[in-house]
């Protein structure tokens, strides 16, 4: 197991140095290793204990109605999987999630992550700022899938990234392709056609918005 990327996630950070010993020895975490295109979980699963990703990274697949895969994220160590299902009634994994390359996942137990809420106040405030950037996250999500259009989809995009009509894109354009769940050349073909309208200007990653009434005009497409 690796105790310091164990020690280096959003939550378990604020645990202090001089309790993680003890800590260790009363959560007696469980490691499990995932060979790169593994399942680490199935949508459904139960989130039984706090699932912290120590080595490598995953991505995260929500499966449709009609059976297709939508892609959530991308997750990369240090990092917790599904933190806000821990607690929930509801305690199901809603999202497969499937190695990237080879990984290390740190189970710790419920009842260990409840004593360090009540008695560690750093511990309870991290995880409630993660929960609920967690809810933003998710808000974001939905609204990109309830939009049909890749324009539209890239003025969502865009415009919860932007300040003063500016905007950076973190992401390349094969990544926001998955991001979508659209073909990269469709994509590249709609931001293409953006630019060539005057709606936005693109340099590399930084962007600004030129029409604001036509990029939220795509929205409603």
């Amino acid at each position: 197991m690796d105790t310091d990327a164990l020690f280096s996630c959003p939550l378990c950070c604020h645990i202090l140095p001089d309790e993680r010993t003890i800590f260790i020895q009363d959560a007696k975490p469980k490691t499990k290793f995932f060979k790169k295109g593994a399942l680490v979980a199935v949508q459904g699963d139960p989130v039984d204990a706090l699932y912290v990703l120590t080595k490598g990274s995953v991505k995260t697949e929500m499966i449709s109605e009609a059976g297709n895969s939508l892609p959530i994220e991308t997750i990369t160590a240090p990092q917790l999987l599904a933190p806000a299902f821990l607690l929930a009634e509801e305690h199901f994994f809603p999202v497969d999630v499937i190695a990237i390359e080879d990984s290390e996942v740190v189970l710790i137990s419920k009842s260990m992550i409840i004593k360090q809420l009540s008695c560690n106040e750093a511990f309870l405030h991290a995880y409630m700022k993660l929960n609920s950037n967690r809810m933003h996250f998710i808000t974001e999500r939905l609204k990109l899938f309830s939009i049909k259009t890749i324009k539209g989809k890239l003025a969502q995009y865009m415009l919860e990234r932007s300040k003063n009509r500016h905007f950076v894109m973190d992401k390349n354009q094969t990544q926001l392709a998955e991001y979508f769940g659209v073909a990269r050349p469709s994509l590249s073909r709609s931001l293409s056609e953006m630019i060539d309208d005057k709606v936005i200007i693109l340099n590399n990653k930084d962007g600004e918005i030129l029409n604001l009434d036509a990029l939220k005009e795509y929205m409603l497409q």
